[in-house]
């Protein structure tokens, strides 16, 4: 859509930093979306107008250290970006709301609505992680960051920023590889630039990243722990998952609906970045 909604620009304050969020006005239950490792809430952009058409209220925000909030020298964690969402809730008084969660932010999104089930109407979870499924196969570049034998390596990649831009750009072309021509295009244009962006343009996002992606493991394990937990849950969700995702298999999108009492499985013929590649259809699956 060539129609871009106008929002009210938010900065909340969390912890060391302040949180920046963007609130589209319209009716409830507000769909509240987040991203996930390597981006921020831009991903959304295409997505956002066909939601708000409909007369919704959408809020997107950057957890700390990604996009356009602060970036404190402070520890990054998955308990960190719970709070983040929990404070983005409370300060724009949202009512019981949607989460939509994509990439690293199920983790986030699930586990809100397992602490506090009254003030979620819903799920919408788009392609993401969550478990230590043995489905489960991630991105060279978060393999590389996460697991503890690799880390002199990828602490020495980091630092080289030849290095870490080849890195960029050769898992850049691994998600390419399975998309149609339009969509390889669009993410040409829009997700690959938004991505590098987020790491290059200082003050970059690679701190964040580095920190939430060396307690990955660990979080799906926690989160494994949580299943019988993840399964009492009475609410419905949505699962709206990209068919030609490399590494977040349609096996495992369906995996995951399987867990929830009132799950339901949708696949796109979309990437890992499906809100970007066909934003119509999965808006039309998360208004439906």
């Amino acid at each position: 859509m060539d129609n871009k909604p106008g929002f009210t620009e938010h900065h909340i304050s969390h912890g060391e930093g302040r949180i920046y969020a963007r609130d589209h006005d319209g009716a409830g239950p507000a769909f509240v979306l987040m991203h996930g490792f390597p981006d921020n809430l831009h991903i959304y952009d295409d997505l956002v107008p066909y939601l708000t058409a409909a007369g919704r209220r959408v809020v997107a925000f950057d957890f700390l250290g990604f996009g356009a909030s602060d970036k404190p020298a402070a520890s990054y964690s998955f308990e960190q970006q719970l709070g983040d969402l929990s404070a983005v809730i409370q300060a724009l008084g949202l009512g019981p709301v949607v989460l939509v969660a994509h990439d690293s932010s199920g983790a986030a999104a699930i586990n809100f609505a397992v602490e506090h089930p009254y003030k979620v109407a819903s799920l919408c979870i788009l392609n993401s992680a969550y478990d230590n499924s043995p489905l489960n196969v991630w991105p060279e570049m978060i393999v590389l960051f996460a697991d503890p034998a690799l880390r002199a390596l990828a602490l020495a990649v980091a630092q080289s920023p030849a290095q870490f831009g080849w890195l960029l750009d050769w898992q850049r072309m691994k998600f390419a590889e399975p998309l149609p021509a339009d969509q390889k295009l669009r993410f040409e244009q829009f997700v690959a630039p938004l991505i590098a962006d987020n790491f290059t343009r200082p003050p970059g996002s690679g701190p964040a990243f580095m920190q939430m992606a060396a307690q990955f493991y660990e979080e799906l394990k926690r989160n494994s722990t949580r299943l019988p937990l993840v399964k009492a849950l009475d609410l419905p969700v949505k699962v709206i998952w990209g068919e030609y995702d490399p590494y977040l298999g349609v096996e495992m999108g369906r995996e995951r609906a399987s867990y929830f009492k009132n799950g339901s499985f949708h696949s796109v013929p979309a990437g890992h970045w499906l809100q970007a590649d066909m934003p119509q259809r999965v808006a039309e699956l998360m208004l439906s």
